[in-house]
């Protein structure tokens, strides 16, 4: 019994400190129709979103926490001259100050029939076939999904057409349950878009990007494809699963689900990420899949037989204590991860600076982390 009020103490301690110092935006409700000119010397990335939130009544929310039907839209986000890389420079004030922070510059709801138009003009003008889809985590509302990816398209500096498919989560650190709940309806949502994209005849490669809870839509929707289908299209060639919220027993079950043909898996660890530590006294959980120990068994065997690469972050120290968000606050992770997407170069230990303190971890490859090589046809 004090064993069980201690946990739940640690749990509530972190929780209060999430809360005071989280990952939301200072200033909501951005989307507003008074869309904002970016400032001389700034960036633009423009991406596509697929969504299973229903659309928002609220001014400037665009698509808000309840769940809906698939829904779609592109949008452009400008980033300020003077950005930091691994950073996102939340807007203050609405509309935003292009000078200062990440500003909107365009945002429009389409239909499917016209999403898909859209998507084929876009690659048509585009110097790529290729598409990167990143899917957000727990506790994450549309705009903090549409500008943390707008920051790891803009930082890793790929090319690849982005994609993003954002969930209806609450946005709200103690709607755990929700969320849980809603990533789950999702992974169909998830599973009819990666389907489209797998159909256009003009896409080369799919890579996807998970992060935390996202993590869970993902496999799900890729263990449906491959039991739907009998198996997963060679076009998605690369899974990135970043701190991932997924017991690691259920991962197992997942990737055997999904048979031999299936994507090259690329884990990333965190030992000291301390949102997976919440997550497994919530869920009672031996190991998370974003923390566990690769040297332990069964789990070190049957990442080797599977060639599951393993990107140990556990040394790399970024700003923030939580360590629930280091593949795009480290500025050299999320560099390497774009030198990946566009170039047939695989990474290897001895190109990760000492002064990072990166510990790579290869599994089932001696010097090399296969999984990460994502180049895209040229």
């Amino acid at each position: 019994m004090k064993f069980t009020v201690r946990r739940l103490g640690i749990a509530l301690a972190i929780g209060c400190a999430l809360m005071g110092g989280g990952c939301a935006p200072p200033q909501e409700h951005l989307f507003i129709a008074g869309e904002r000119t970016p400032a001389p010397g700034a960036s633009q990335v423009d991406m596509l979103v697929a969504t299973t939130r229903l659309p928002s009544p609220v001014p400037g929310e665009m698509f808000g926490a309840d769940r809906g039907e698939p829904g779609f839209a592109q949008i452009a986000i400008s980033i300020p001259p003077d950005h930091k890389t691994g950073q996102v420079e939340w807007p203050r004030q609405v509309p935003a100050d292009p000078e200062r922070s990440f500003a909107l510059v365009k945002a429009e709801m389409l239909s499917r029939h016209s999403i898909l138009a859209t998507f084929q003009n876009r690659l048509a003008k585009g110097q790529t076939r290729s598409v990167l889809v990143f899917v957000h985590g727990f506790n994450n509302t549309f705009e903090d999904a549409v500008f943390r990816f707008a920051q790891i398209v803009h930082d890793s500096g790929t090319d690849d057409v982005p994609v993003l498919f954002t969930w209806p989560s609450a946005g709200k650190l103690l709607a755990y349950g929700y969320d849980r709940d809603s990533s789950t309806y999702s992974r169909d949502g998830l599973e009819r878009t990666l389907d489209y994209l797998v159909a256009d005849k003009s896409v080369g490669e799919i890579s996807i990007l998970a992060h935390s809870m996202g993590n869970w839509v993902t496999l799900e929707a890729l263990r449906q494809m491959a039991i739907r289908n009998r198996s997963i299209s060679p076009k998605i060639k690369n899974v990135m699963l970043a701190d991932a919220d997924v017991d690691i027993d259920v991962f197992r079950t997942q990737v055997n689900a999904m048979g031999p043909s299936r994507p090259a898996f690329t884990v990333f660890i965190d030992d000291d990420d301390k949102a997976l530590a919440v997550a497994k006294i919530l869920w009672g959980s031996k190991a998370r899949l974003g923390d566990f120990n690769p040297n332990a068994e069964p789990y070190k065997a049957f990442m080797e037989q599977n060639r599951i690469n393993i990107v140990n972050m556990t040394d790399i120290r970024t700003n923030g204590w939580i360590d629930h968000g280091v593949y795009a606050d480290s500025p050299r992770i999320i560099r390497e991860i774009g030198q990946q997407l566009v170039s047939s170069q695989a990474l290897k230990d001895q190109r990760v600076s000492p002064i990072d303190s990166l510990n790579l971890a290869t599994v089932g490859v001696v010097s090399q982390l296969t999984g990460l090589n994502l180049a895209s046809p040229r």
